[in-house]
């Protein structure tokens, strides 16, 4: 008898050491933050990357703590990568202009889009609509781009268009297409456009550049960060900036954040889908072994819902046909259809320049 309860005592202690060990392991892997990956990345994601919730799953299931750098897409490639694991741009160009500058990626993954959109209000919106320039299915506004830039070029004044409170010509606030690049893919529109709407390639940058300098030469000091140019738009009112160039998933993002801030201004503020229009591709490119790790963990598919639900961004799965998540915002297109590829990165680069010898 005593030997049977021997026995079982040491069963018991077996067990009791065993559970202690599987709770020490879990309460250590649970304090573990991970390791450190270093990059660059695009401003419009850092809200993304810092969410509560995609830090815990990278930490909790990856094993990764992120380390982030706010940089121009194209400055991140131009920058040094020592010490870096990975680059988060947000435009295809990047991605060329680092084939062409450093050679292939050791790997590389497109995880999402936004299209480039037009940020404008209500009164500016209906005065579009009256002119022919805009016009709406549902509560979609899609912006008629060869007419806006037809416009633009004919210097027609918003007095023009039955808007004589506003000061000066029709114009489209954007940000330095020589450093950001929100700018920069709209200024790639625009000279697509220009060029009776093919895509610019290089041996036509020195047609189109001058008449697409001359567009931007009207705006005067331009932003260099997207983010800080759409706050002004959100602070400033329709008297200052009428009209902005931007990323879809910032008023998303903002509506989504802020929604008692959001509440004040969805009456007057409108989001306009030009057509065409061209996306920002967001790709991250991986520089080591824990820029690929990273990569494969932000393929994640709960990532890839939170990118869409709570801060804007599409992807193959999330964004296309599914606006639920955005129901406090009236007019979120289901899907971007007229879409113009963006000029190649040779030719971006001359009109890149052609803005740089202008200032």
């Amino acid at each position: 008898m005593k030997e049977r309860a021997a026995k079982w005592i040491g069963l018991a202690l077996v067990l009791l050491v065993v559970g202690i060990a599987i709770v020490w392991s879990l309460f250590q892997r649970s304090q573990d933050p991970g390791e450190m990956v270093s990059g660059f990345v695009g401003g419009e994601k850092i809200s993304f990357l810092e969410n509560p919730e995609v830090v815990e799953i990278l930490r909790r299931d990856y094993h990764l703590q992120l380390d982030i750098h706010k940089a121009g897409s194209l400055d991140m490639v131009r920058a040094s990568h020592e010490g870096r694991s990975f680059l988060f741009p947000s435009s295809q160009t990047a991605l060329e202009y680092y084939r062409a500058q450093i050679g292939p990626p050791r790997r590389e993954k497109q995880l999402f889009n936004t299209p480039i959109v037009l940020y404008s209000h209500r009164p500016v919106a209906e005065a579009l609509l009256a002119n022919g320039m805009l016009r709406q299915d549902g509560e979609t506004f899609w912006m008629d781009m060869p007419a806006l830039v037809a416009a633009m070029e004919e210097d027609r004044s918003w007095a023009d268009l039955g808007l004589p409170q506003l000061y000066g010509q029709l114009q489209v606030d954007t940000t330095d297409p020589a450093r950001s690049n929100s700018g920069n893919m709209f200024s790639g529109l625009v000279a697509n456009l220009l060029n009776g709407g093919q895509v610019v390639q290089e041996q036509d940058v020195e047609t189109v550049a001058p008449r697409l300098l001359r567009i931007f030469g009207k705006l005067g000091y331009m932003e260099t960060s997207s983010s800080d140019l759409f706050t002004q738009f959100l602070r400033t009112g329709v008297g200052a900036k009428p009209l902005v160039a931007g990323y879809e998933n910032q008023l998303l993002e903002f509506a989504r954040l802020h929604p008692e801030r959001w509440a004040e201004v969805q009456d007057d503020i409108v989001i306009l889908y030009p057509e065409p229009t061209v996306w920002s591709t967001h790709i991250l490119i991986s520089l080591d072994e824990r820029g690929d790790r990273l990569l494969e963990a932000l393929s994640d598919e709960r990532l890839l819902r939170i990118a869409w639900e709570q801060h804007g961004f599409r992807s193959g799965v999330y964004g296309s046909g599914n606006t639920e998540a955005f129901e406090a915002v009236s007019g979120v297109a289901d899907e971007i259809t007229s879409i113009i590829p963006m000029p190649g990165q040779a030719a971006m680069e001359k009109i890149i320049e052609a803005f740089g010898t202008k200032r």
